[in-house]
């Protein structure tokens, strides 16, 4: 078979690509004229080879159900098809489900069938080329092989003999009339089908006028699809058999790369682009895989990273040869040292990236550099909108232009000859570049404007990205153990800061899994209190307070709009508003097939009462750092008290926003008592008037974590008030020091909570049932607070060995994404996450003292 998907019509190959996108899919369609050649001798009629193949890989794909539905007997059609015992067969028009049908014929049914069977038999006696075809439930008359005079002869015998009997149903086809005792109708069977199979979309693929029945079914996303000439109630038409195991073949391409991704790149080996107003991701081989714009936490232009090509991807690779040879696999990847400069590295070809830093806020520029001495492939495939938005591409002498999107965007690229292709939907770009040693080819994707005008030359655009990432390095003091790995986590923490709001991005990016093919997938491009404070309390103590003063400035704008600071929510969007309700992408099949992909996040509603702690805790590590108390902050330091005080003793959701009933939270409780005592020793530090209740409530909450949050049976204290499972973040009640961390309570603490929730290289948040199904790794932060507490209770030895197994779960560039599964031993969740990153620096510096 020669033909390839790009024969079929561009719209119809449109909608296949949506169609293969439904939640769970029915593929369904004909035997004779469809799956099979029509032939001289039915019995003879064998189905294309690529047909089987392509049905059998549907079938064997996870939410997708074939079927055939045929006029043939049920026995006969799965004899002669030796299709696999996955694919559904449905016989006789529909009449027969199963191969047991016949015995469930009334008595009065299989009467009529023998007297029906008699009278045919005397009607094609003596009439040459004429077959009668004996079924469970009906008889069928065939006279394809039979002379014209003599066919039609016979036809109309039957019409208007036996087929007007009552209690008779009659199919007719191309040379055949059928007669049934029971209902038969390739409609009633398609809807049968998915009514079982719970389908949200169906094709049905058919020649016959017997399959019309079946198309006037079709509804909605459904697809049908004629083959040969006829009227027809479908949508589309193709000319053959060979074009049937095309779309077939075609579909399930489209389907397996939905579900599964292809071949999704490990999430430790994403590196990040940033210019500390947005980011990008790039895989190990230079395909940029993400990114969105005008901001990080807008929708995608390139989300190859969550549904593979079809969402979008810019890619540079060595030319591969004449088409049949693979471009090779590069040699390395790798930062800049001290900056966000990304360098990929094949034996005699070099691309660089970075994000450009000194445009306007609104803007977007992704540079990426291509030198060496042999030609590249370039694919440029933007996507807006996650893909949404129909693209087109006009080539212009200074580059491309993206057409049909709300924000501008030109690709800058003067001199390369494009060609464009569609899918009937997108348009992409290719063209092969010759750089030379002396003359790299440039291109400048332009997120933003419409210009394509020549702009200042790239060395001197990479000079001023190096400057404003290296410059800032040589401000920070870092530990001696693990010295780059922590200036690589200070970077990648900076890289995460929005500095035109002061916002700080817990991670960069959207719905990476916390189990491959899992649910748990969530949108952590936003500003949480409690991370945003972390990050810019870890970079404070590497000796950059920038961070921190923007980030308590935007919680200071935050709380203005508020009635008071305890209805703060627990995020908010990088600009600092509220955020729209959380939605899914359905249109793509998510990393390694892991659905749903989540835009917005639910845990913007939540009650999660420990906020208030990391950013008193942050102000009182930057009043350290500075010497002084900046009035505006402690306005804030009392604002978060003023929080504590009208809420504490109320259950919330806990830093792990389960989305489940609210808990009275160890941690949470924890947290509301470092927010009062470090405001009294603030206020006693710098000078400042103390409310003087705080002192009082912090000790009242102390005993009430002492009291409720220790289990004797348990010999810990526990996740909650209300029950006996363990929980990582309590370990927070000796590192915040709430208690002493020499006290044997805390030290059992440590002890149950090692003994459940560390496997290995981590530490699991903790092991009991949430409301969410399956599964999920350890987290680096976990295990960086079992580092802390192992240091805090002189066991070094385990501190050293498990950090170095953090340490050892870096990516080559050396980030970090949220989780581990030491099982499989690959990263897991949201990357790169500054929890992970922050965790690291603690931890480095503590072995460093």
């Amino acid at each position: 078979m020669a033909l390839t998907a790009e024969a079929l019509p561009a719209e119809l190959r449109r909608v296949i690509v949506q169609l293969a996108r439904t939640p769970r899919l029915l593929v369904a369609c004909d035997y004779d004229g469809t799956l099979a050649p029509i032939v001289a001798d039915p019995t003879q009629a064998k189905p294309l080879p690529e047909s089987v193949h392509a049905l059998r890989s549907l079938a064997a794909l996870p939410a997708t159900t074939t079927a055939v539905i045929s006029g043939r007997a049920l026995r006969d059609l799965a004899t002669l098809s030796r299709l696999p015992a996955e694919v559904y067969l449905v016989g006789s028009h529909g009449s027969e489900f199963d191969v047991g049908f016949v015995h469930e014929l009334e008595p009065e049914a299989t009467q009529l069938r023998t007297e029906l069977q008699i009278a045919l038999q005397d009607i094609v006696r003596g009439k040459p080329g004429v077959t009668l075809e004996n079924k469970p439930a009906s008889v069928a008359v065939h006279v394809r092989r039979a002379e014209a005079e003599v066919a039609e002869e016979v036809l109309d015998t039957v019409r208007t003999g036996p087929a007007a009997w009552e209690g008779v149903q009659v199919t007719e086809g191309k040379a055949v009339i059928e007669l049934a005792v029971v209902q038969t109708d390739k409609g009633n069977a398609l809807d049968a089908l998915r009514h079982q199979v719970g389908a949200t979309a169906a094709i049905f693929l058919g020649d016959d006028v017997t399959d019309e029945k079946a198309f006037a079914r079709l509804h909605g996303p459904d697809l049908g699809i004629k083959v040969g000439e006829g009227d027809t109630l479908a949508t589309y038409r193709i000319g053959s058999t060979t074009e049937v195991a095309t779309v077939l073949a075609f579909l399930m391409e489209e389907r397996r790369t939905w579900l599964y991704g292809e071949q999704a790149p490990p999430i430790e080996r994403l590196t990040m682009l940033s210019n500390e107003r947005t980011v990008a991701l790039v895989t190990p081989d230079a395909r940029l895989t993400w990114m969105c714009h005008p901001g990080p936490d807008s929708a995608a232009v390139f989300a190859d990273l969550l549904g593979g090509p079809g969402a979008g991807h810019f890619t540079i690779r060595p030319q591969g040869g004449n088409g049949a040879q693979r471009s090779p696999l590069p040699l390395g990847q790798r930062y800049v040292p001290n900056t966000m400069i990304v360098e990929t590295r094949w034996s005699r070809l070099l691309v660089t990236d970075y994000l450009a830093h000194g445009t306007d806020s609104h803007r977007t520029d992704v540079v990426r550099v291509i030198s060496g001495s042999v030609p590249a492939a370039v694919e440029f495939a933007p996507r807006p909108e996650f893909g949404q938005v129909a693209v087109r591409l006009t080539a212009e002498a200074g580059g491309l232009r993206v057409q049909g999107t709300a924000e501008p965007m030109v690709l800058y690229s003067p001199g390369v000859q494009w060609e464009i292709s569609s899918d009937g939907m997108h348009e992409s770009a290719h063209a092969v570049v010759d750089p030379s040693e002396n003359n790299p080819v440039v291109l400048e994707l332009r997120c933003g404007t419409d210009d394509l005008s020549s702009a200042d030359a790239e060395v001197e655009r990479r000079d001023v990205a190096d400057r404003y990432w290296s410059e800032w390095m040589k401000t920070l003091s870092l530990p001696d153990v693990e010295r780059d790995l922590v200036a690589r986590s200070a970077l990648t923490l900076r890289g995460l800061c929005n500095t035109d709001t002061g916002g700080i991005m817990a991670a960069a990016t959207t719905s990476l899994p916390e189990e491959i093919g899992g649910v748990r997938n969530w949108d952590y491009r936003y500003c949480w209190l409690r991370d945003g404070a972390m990050t810019a309390q870890a970079l404070v103590t590497l000796g950059s307070t920038a961070e921190a003063e923007a980030f308590l400035n935007w919680l200071h704008r935050v709380l203005e709009t508020l009635p008071g600071p305890e209805r703060l929510h627990p995020l908010y969007t990088l600009q600092g508003t509220g955020l729209g309700p959380e939605a899914v992408i359905d249109s793509l099949p998510g990393y390694a097939g892991s659905r749903p992909v989540r835009v917005g996040n639910l845990a913007d509603q939540q009650v999660q009462l420990d906020v208030f702690g990391p950013v008193v805790e942050l102000i009182a590590h930057l009043a350290q750092a500075t010497g002084r108390i900046r009035d505006v902050d402690w306005d804030l330091v009392k604002a978060m008290a003023e929080a504590v005080s009208h809420r504490w003793f109320e259950p919330d959701h806990g830093i792990w926003e389960e989305r489940d009933v609210p808990r009275h939270h160890v941690y949470s409780k924890v947290m509301c008592w470092v927010t009062l005592d470090r405001a009294v020793k603030l206020a006693t530090a710098y000078g400042r008037e103390a409310d003087p209740s705080w002192a009082p409530l912090r000790d009242q909450i102390g005993q009430d974590v002492v009291k409720n949050g220790w289990h004797p049976d348990v010999q810990a204290f526990t996740t909650a008030y209300e029950g006996s499972d363990l929980d990582a973040a309590s370990l927070h009640v000796g590192l915040s020091g709430l208690i002493d961390p020499s006290d044997e309570r805390f030290q059992a603490t440590v002890t149950a909570i090692e003994a459940e929730l560390r496997s290995g290289s981590t530490v699991y948040r903790y092991r009991r049932d949430d409301g969410l199904p399956g599964d999920e790794g350890g987290f680096h932060l976990c295990a960086a607070w079992l580092i802390e507490a192992y240091l805090l209770i002189g066991r070094r030895t385990e501190a050293e060995e498990l950090f170095q197994q953090i340490v050892d779960t870096a990516g080559p560039t050396g980030l970090l994404s949220e989780e581990y599964d030491p099982i499989a031993e690959r990263s897991l969740g949201n990357h790169p996450q500054a929890y992970s990153h922050l965790g690291l620096i603690r931890c480095a510096q503590l072995l460093s003292a």
